[in-house]
């Protein structure tokens, strides 16, 4: 999955990709290293960030997905949002998967959307907003909280009508938690999946690498993202969501191949 931040203040990209032209030229890059996911986001959910009224993040993002597909471009096309409305109308220009950050808790009316629609579901967990999400997070056991969230959305999905086919979970790595949180979350990766559904896992240059590695540059997080690309697929994550997909999908297959050869 690759990620496209159609945002002015990405904590990766910062402006980088906000004019629509280019957020288009980024996305066919994507797609030709290897990308079978375009993630496409109009709010930034970075430490601290402030919410976009739904207007604008409408704005932002459809001009870029209705391209790749008036373009041709077969790959599948998630919206990152929380909100009901900016999710419709990216289905509607032609976007396949819901990713959002809440879980479904942010809008009431989100869960019955990607039923009605027929759309994939992403699930991820947060503690708190973007805004106040690293003020202390804390847990009493990380792992069993985020599993017992995972299961309590995975009911409400289902009572929403949502098909478990089109089901996965993230553990929202640095989405209100340490870097502690997010190393015990990883090493139990395979503890975290619900009815034998798909996790999806983004740890691409986000700052709990940065303290991994003793390192504030962004510029830096590339090769223990690529480490933990590897590392994630042979713990069983099934979708892996990168700013940088040549080389992690290098480390993918590379992983992939090694596997299948044990076998």
């Amino acid at each position: 999955m690759g990620v496209l931040n159609v945002t002015p203040d990405s904590f990766s990209d910062g402006s980088a990709f906000f004019e629509s032209r280019r957020a288009l030229e980024q996305a066919v890059r994507m797609v030709d290293e290897g990308a079978e996911i375009i993630d496409v986001g109009g709010e930034s959910t970075r430490p601290g960030a402030n919410a976009v009224p739904e207007e604008e993040e409408i704005r932002r993002v459809i001009p870029v997905i209705e391209k790749m597909r008036s373009a041709g471009h077969k790959v599948l096309i998630s919206i990152d949002t929380s909100k009901a409305a900016v999710a419709s109308a990216a289905l509607e220009a032609g976007a396949n998967i819901i990713n959002d950050v809440t879980g479904g808790r942010g809008d009431a009316k989100m869960m019955t959307l990607a039923a009605e629609r027929g759309a994939g579901f992403i699930i991820m967990h947060m503690q708190g907003t973007p805004r106040t999400m690293q003020k202390d997070p804390h847990y009493d056991d990380v792992v069993a909280e985020v599993v017992e969230f995972f299961r309590q959305q995975y009911g409400r999905a289902l009572e929403c009508g949502i098909d478990p086919m089109a089901i996965a979970f993230d553990p929202g790595i640095g989405f209100g938690k340490t870097l502690k949180h997010n190393l015990e979350l990883l090493a139990n990766l395979p503890q975290l999946r619900i009815a034998d559904r798909p996790l999806v896992v983004g740890v691409s240059r986000k700052s709990s690498l940065g303290k991994l590695i003793g390192s504030t540059e962004v510029s830096d997080r590339l090769a223990p993202t690529i480490a933990f690309t590897a590392l994630l697929r042979e713990r069983g994550a099934a979708v892996i969501r990168v700013h940088d997909v040549k080389p992690n999908v290098a480390a993918l297959r590379s992983t992939e191949a090694l596997l299948a050869s044990a076998k």
